[in-house]
């Protein structure tokens, strides 16, 4: 007489949703300011009301906006613009190459709209959701939960954002975008697991210190080709004297 083992339980479907939404909560705390500084600025920068929102509905990518709106205030011509908003973004192909291998399966009509809700939070909190040991089948409505969180999130703030812009004056002076600063460092630093990696968040940051203060963000490229190049480096030259060890 044999014994069938159990069989692994696994959340529903909704379960993993909500928990997906749950563990997005303390990176939505830390983009509430980020958001309601993002609403103010556009009010200052000449957007109108429409256009804010248009923008944190389609584009949905503070750092880009956050770009967009210092170049469009610049006078930045559109190529500059599109050019320098596309090169921030590359990291986003790198975030969905690493996912790629988790949601290959699923058909188009979930692989796009994850694609479009992919920020550096979500991908902070669905790749230790993927990286879990248990075969869950229901691991993309996770994905959908944290993701939804955040769109939703930086939707009301972008509008609590606006009214402030029109009421308050100068809230961008009030310090708020340090909660997204430390957000983004409790993003980076946990991923910082080897030499290679370490080395180029630290070339990167040094280099857009030292880069500040050139015109159209051209010190966050700098610091971003900066730290790709010395990781790729890097790690080639870790993989080479791997080849040549006896």
């Amino acid at each position: 007489m044999s014994l069938a083992a159990p069989a692994e339980q696994h959340l529903s479907p909704h379960q993993e949703f909500l928990q997906g939404m749950r563990d997005m909560l303390p990176m939505l705390v830390g983009a509430i300011p980020f958001g309601i500084i993002f609403g103010s600025l556009a009010v200052s920068a000449g957007l109108t009301p429409w256009q804010t929102v248009g923008m944190s509905l389609l584009v949905f990518a503070g750092s880009a906006q956050f770009i967009a709106l210092s170049l469009l205030s610049g006078g930045a011509s559109l190529a500059v613009l599109l050019l320098t908003t596309l090169v921030v973004n590359l990291r986003h192909a790198l975030y969905s190459a690493s996912l790629q291998p988790f949601v290959r399966h699923l058909p188009v009509r979930w692989r796009m709209p994850l694609a479009f809700w992919l920020t550096d939070e979500a991908f902070a909190v669905v790749q230790h959701r993927y990286a879990e040991l248990d075969a869950s089948p229901h691991k993309h409505w996770y994905f959908l939960g944290a993701a939804l969180a955040m769109y939703g999130n930086w939707q009301l703030c972008t509008l609590i954002g606006l009214w402030f812009g029109q009421s308050v004056p100068d809230i961008a002076r009030w310090g708020l975008d340090f909660a997204m600063l430390a957000t983004f460092i409790g993003i980076v630093v946990p991923m910082l697991r080897n030499r290679p990696q370490v080395a180029a968040a630290l070339v990167a940051a040094a280099v857009a210190l030292v880069c500040h203060g050139l015109p159209y963000q051209l010190g966050l490229l700098a610091a971003a080709a900066s730290g790709i190049v010395v990781g790729v480096c890097l790690e080639r030259l870790g993989e080479e004297s791997l080849e040549v060890m006896p």
